[in-house]
């Protein structure tokens, strides 16, 4: 047990033999004791330590010790002070009490009466404890469930904005299960995060699993929990990942190399909601949300018998692609100084600014790790520089292997374009170029279609015309 898991005493009075007996007292007695023998020591020590308790000598050399427990609790409101004196009166003590005081002890006193005062006085200072933890717990939530929502969700291109729109309209619908697609290092979890603490379920769990990283021996006991003796090694009743996140959103990650065995399970609770233990036979409820992801090409699983049809119409009720970092350069700026801003702080180089040549470079750069290797190499490059600007030469890994990959022909991106010019025209025209239900019929998303509109400079008038 470290020091601030115990009561902190100070022990404030001129007598320097009751301030030794007296600590040695706490100090044996499981308590962690410092002595004052005077005003200055005092606070020199109210200065350096979080104090719990105070015990006060009324009458000090030159002082009153009411004026010191008035100081103390204006200063340290939340130091309990039990006063003691060899000269004590019921009008000292009334002062104390109103001043503040936790109670009063006259001189001599057992140890066991100081033992019963600090034990009354721990159990309140437990609780005053206990109500300051939750509150800087619930400040902490606060403070993150903005960080989780707009963590790395940064950017200003059209891809990344109607990622952002996705979630959003998936977080209206909770109950609804969603399936995010994208290469490893894009981000799929962040956007599960998005979707999560932007729903109703915010205020329940949202566990995170990586459904390749759990032995398949283990996976049905993990998923479903299991009952004490069920196997060798349950030593206990065991609550599975769907009863954890009763209310709240289980988020499976790599969910393509989930064993083909434990799907049909999969697929049996995900539709009924209703579990049982291994080793059980008694059903249990759980209202769960099932956020998957994967950067694997599912249908192709799919058509290798590697993953049930019926499983992935389940879960992919909704789905979200997460296109590339190579896909969207005009995003790496944003995002690299996002993460220069992280690391300067965390590293204490706060005066670290980054050169137009680094942004020209990365937006060069194929990024085959995505938004994590961004960070990665911001990091890095934040520890290896030596002055006040980031340069190229502290991103050693993309001058060792420069871009490019092959660009796409202009012949390519003729066609590419005209197929989706063709595309949004016949939606419109099916639609009776009802804007709305033209996004429904393609896809996406009413703002998605008009920023399409005017990239290529479609206008309803001309169509019609």
């Amino acid at each position: 047990m470290t020091k601030k898991d115990k009561i902190q005493i100070l022990i404030l009075d001129d007598e320097k033999e009751f301030t030794e007996e007296l600590a040695e007292f706490f100090n044996k007695s499981g308590y962690v004791a410092f002595e004052a023998n005077t005003e200055e020591e005092a606070k020199e020590i109210l200065g350096q330590y979080e104090i719990d308790l105070l015990i006060l000598d009324v009458r000090l050399p030159g002082v009153n010790g009411l004026d010191i427990l008035k100081d103390v609790k204006i200063r340290f409101p939340s130091i309990e002070v039990i006063l003691v004196s060899a000269h004590g009166d019921m009008d000292t003590v009334i002062k104390a009490m109103r001043l503040g005081a936790f109670d009063y002890l006259r001189k001599p006193f057992r140890h066991i009466d100081i033992q019963m005062v600090i034990e009354r006085t721990q159990k309140f200072l437990h609780i005053q404890r206990r109500l300051k933890w939750m509150e800087e717990k619930n400040s902490l939530i606060s403070k993150n469930l903005q960080e989780k929502i707009n963590r790395q969700l940064i950017g200003v291109s059209p891809q990344i904005q109607e990622v952002y729109e996705q979630a959003i309209i998936a977080s209206e619908y909770p109950d609804a299960n969603v399936l995010i697609t994208g290469e490893s290092g894009t981000g799929k979890e962040n956007i599960a995060r998005i979707i999560h603490y932007s729903s109703e379920r915010k205020d329940h769990i949202f566990s995170a699993i990586n459904a390749s990283a759990i032995s398949e021996s283990l996976l049905e006991s993990e998923f479903f929990g299991h009952k004490k003796g069920s196997f060798t090694g349950a030593v206990g009743n065991k609550m599975g990942f769907f009863e954890l996140c009763n209310k709240g959103t289980l988020f499976l990650d790599e969910i393509a190399d989930m064993p083909i065995n434990l799907q049909a399970k999969i697929l049996r609770a995900t539709e009924e909601k209703v579990i049982t233990r291994v080793g059980d036979t008694t059903q249990i409820s759980t209202d769960f949300r099932i956020i998957s992801a994967t950067n694997q090409n599912i249908e192709k699983r799919v058509e290798e018998k590697k993953f049930r049809l019926d499983l992935l119409h389940r879960l992919n009720t909704l789905r979200i692609h997460i296109p590339p970092l190579r896909e969207r350069p005009e995003d790496v700026s944003l995002l690299l100084t996002h993460f220069v801003d992280i690391f300067t702080a965390k590293f204490n180089k706060p005066n670290i600014h980054i050169s137009e040549e680094v942004f020209e470079m990365l937006r060069q750069y194929d990024f085959p790790g995505n938004v994590r290797e961004l960070r990665n190499l911001a990091e890095r490059a934040v520890i290896l520089c030596k002055g006040e600007k980031l340069t190229n030469k502290d991103f050693p890994l993309i001058l060792k292997k420069p871009r490019k990959a092959v660009p796409k022909s202009e012949v390519e991106e003729f066609n590419l374009k005209n197929q989706e010019v063709k595309l949004i025209r016949k939606a419109l025209e099916e639609c009776s170029y009802n804007q709305k239900a033209a996004a429904e019929l393609l896809g996406i998303t009413r703002d998605a279609l008009i920023r399409r509109m005017k990239k290529y400079n479609i206008s309803v008038d001309r169509i019609m015309k």
